[in-house]
């Protein structure tokens, strides 16, 4: 059983070697490493280069990421990626907006090591800096063709284990056709990250809108922690 430092990216010892991570591009759970690179051999063959732009990322970064954006820091967006005044928003409202696009530091997916942000590097114009938006990966953008080609190996079970957590709207977070978990993995820990281990991991952790946080954790679990694709492999 994954314990709660896992769960809440306060741990490592879960991920793969150093040399694993060379080759995968990102720092991933043990066990994801050879499904992606059997997935990345395959999209090669289909003439893309898939690569890895986000791997693990522990609580400290997600806390980092989360305070920029509470404090004006860095630009938080609407549900159709476009900035947003925060100055108009209370603080359920401003907790809410970030939420869309960015996970409560201690829930990310992305601390189990177990989910992925993908991109097709041979599809990347030089000097372009890829911003995980929509338009990139939806039809017609840049990694859309990497997208439809995923879309049709998830489809027929082809994938080896690897989802889409985030495949449409289901009032939670914003659709993210960028973002892969692998599903064998993930299943196991997503049920361990309960509203109680949420409360605990961010109480006094130095979080802004931490009270507003505590206020709607149950309502936060519920809507952008267990609201997720059912259809994990």
């Amino acid at each position: 059983m994954a314990t709660t430092a896992i769960l809440t990216g306060q741990a490592e010892h879960h991920l793969c070697s150093a040399a694993a991570a060379a080759a995968v591009g990102a720092p991933v759970h043990r066990d994801v490493v050879e499904p992606f690179v059997a997935l990345q051999r395959a999209a090669r063959e289909a003439g893309f280069d898939l690569q890895v732009l986000s791997g693990f990322r522990g609580f400290d970064q997600q806390r980092a990421i989360w305070n920029r954006k509470a404090t004006g820091r860095r630009v938080v967006l609407d549900s159709d990626a476009r900035p947003i005044d925060i100055a108009t928003l209370n603080e359920r409202e401003l907790v809410l907006a970030i939420l869309r696009w960015s996970a409560l530091p201690g829930a990310s997916r992305h601390h189990w090591g177990t989910d992925l942000d993908v991109c097709d590097r041979a599809a990347t114009p030089a000097g372009y800096e890829i911003a995980l938006i929509p338009e990139e990966v939806n039809p017609g953008g840049m990694f859309g063709p990497l997208h439809q080609w995923l879309d049709d190996r998830i489809a027929t079970g082809d994938a080896f284990g690897f989802f889409r957590p985030y495949d449409r709207d289901r009032g939670g977070v914003a659709p993210e056709r960028w973002h892969l978990s692998h599903g064998p993995t993930a299943a196991p820990l997503l049920g361990g990250l309960t509203p109680t281990v949420l409360r605990a991991t961010v109480e006094g952790a130095g979080l802004a809108l931490e009270d507003a946080v505590l206020a709607m954790i149950d309502d936060v679990h519920r809507r952008f922690v267990a609201n997720v694709n059912p259809s994990c492999p």
